[in-house]
Order: structure tokens, then sequence, then C-alpha cells
């Protein structure tokens, strides 16, 4: 007989002094093709890949085909090099973390210093 309830860790990750005083939650729909663009974040982003299929890039690391029911990271302050919809588009459930009086952002291009 199966267990009632099964757990499975899907991603781990520390944030080194990151104070949390929000989480924000969206769904995000990206049409087939559709290209994100380079950007970063003034937060951690945690996601769920909920239909469809994207390209994920992290500053310059190897490209990752992300498909319903996987989960990824982008670290703050770090370039996201793609998160591209594939033809089949993609939605997404996105999870912000932000500190106290701050609003999460994503801003095109690298970060600068």
């Amino acid at each position: 007989m199966a267990e009632p309830v099964t757990r499975v860790t899907l991603l781990e990750q520390s944030l080194a002094e990151q104070i949390t005083a929000a989480v924000q939650v969206r769904r995000i729909t990206m049409q087939p093709n559709v290209v994100g663009g380079r950007h970063h974040h003034n937060g951690p982003v945690f996601g769920a890949i909920e239909a469809g299929s994207a390209v994920f890039q992290v500053d310059g690391g190897p490209e990752t085909l992300l498909r319903a029911g996987d989960v990824f990271y982008e670290p703050a302050g770090v370039l996201i090099d793609r998160f591209d919809a594939t033809s089949e588009g993609v939605t997404f459930l996105g999870y912000f973390l932000s500190g106290a009086d701050e609003s999460p952002t994503l801003t095109p291009g690298p970060p600068t210093a």
C-alpha cells in the first residue's frame, strides 16, 4: 500500500544573510517564443513551471530546459541570461522574496557594481 503522504525535496537553497520580510507569489504566462531578455532581480526568486517550457540560463552557466513540474532559482543581483518561452509558451509561479519596505523588481541587463 502506498504511503498516505510523501515528501520530496525538489530544491534546497541557502540564502546568506537574506532578511525576508515579504514574499510575493505571481503566476506569469509567456506566449510562445517570447524572449525574456537578460535581467536581474533585487531579491531572490524561486519558481515552478506549471505548463509549457522555457530555456533558462544563469550568469553564463549551462542552458536548462525547464518543463512542467520543474523548479528554478534566480539569485538576487545576478544576471539571468535567459528565461525564454519555447514554441509551446510557459506558465510558471514565481516566488519573489523582498526585505522590509522593498518591492520585487526586475531590471533589464546585468547588475551594476
